[in-house]
């Protein structure tokens, strides 16, 4: 790292330390356990499981469908995933922090991580609809496997892997129900 670049990462580190004490978190383990987890968990599944229903609504009909499948499984993930994690863990026990708060933030981020690549689908033709989708999943993985490399230590090439085969494994099932 170039003299540039590590004192811009101390300073944005030093930032995010001042941040999390502000914000009431004893330390950067405390914030991961009660905020970066559980987002992440439901940016992966926001981003991840709703590919196969709305690539397959998008290649069996149009984008009109494919926007309201996308909608209603972001939604509906959200709604699961928030519910899910809320009643999953009170935070007592391992010290993760409000079930009420975790599961806003698993709900919330599985919502925004089916959105995101949704959105595209307000593009009446189908075929440019689908292409700036695909950019915007390859976005959304790699913001992913970013967030695993910052607050998780996982090595970006591996996340990168390890989201990707995912993705690709759920996009197919999607493309292959689609073309049926």
């Amino acid at each position: 790292m170039n003299t540039n670049a590590k004192t811009s990462h101390h300073l944005g580190a030093s930032l995010l330390a001042r941040l999390i004490h502000r914000a009431g978190f004893e330390d950067e383990r405390d914030f991961v356990l009660r905020v970066v987890q559980p987002a992440l968990v439901g940016m992966i599944d926001g981003t991840v499981s709703s590919l196969a229903p709305i690539f397959a609504a998008a290649i069996a009909s149009n984008s009109h469908t494919a926007l309201l499948v996308g909608f209603s499984t972001a939604l509906g993930a959200g709604v699961s995933m928030g519910w899910s994690e809320a009643l999953s863990d009170t935070g007592e026990q391992t010290g993760r922090g409000s079930a009420v708060v975790r599961g806003a933030i698993t709900g919330g981020m599985t919502t925004l991580g089916g959105i995101f690549h949704t959105l595209p689908f307000l593009i009446g033709n189908i075929h440019k609809a689908l292409l700036v989708a695909g950019i915007v999943v390859a976005v959304e993985l790699f913001a992913i496997a970013w967030v695993r490399n910052r607050f998780l230590h996982v090595s970006l090439r591996s996340s990168l892997l390890v989201v990707t085969v995912g993705g690709a494994i759920v996009l197919a099932i999607g493309v292959g129900i689609g073309s049926s």
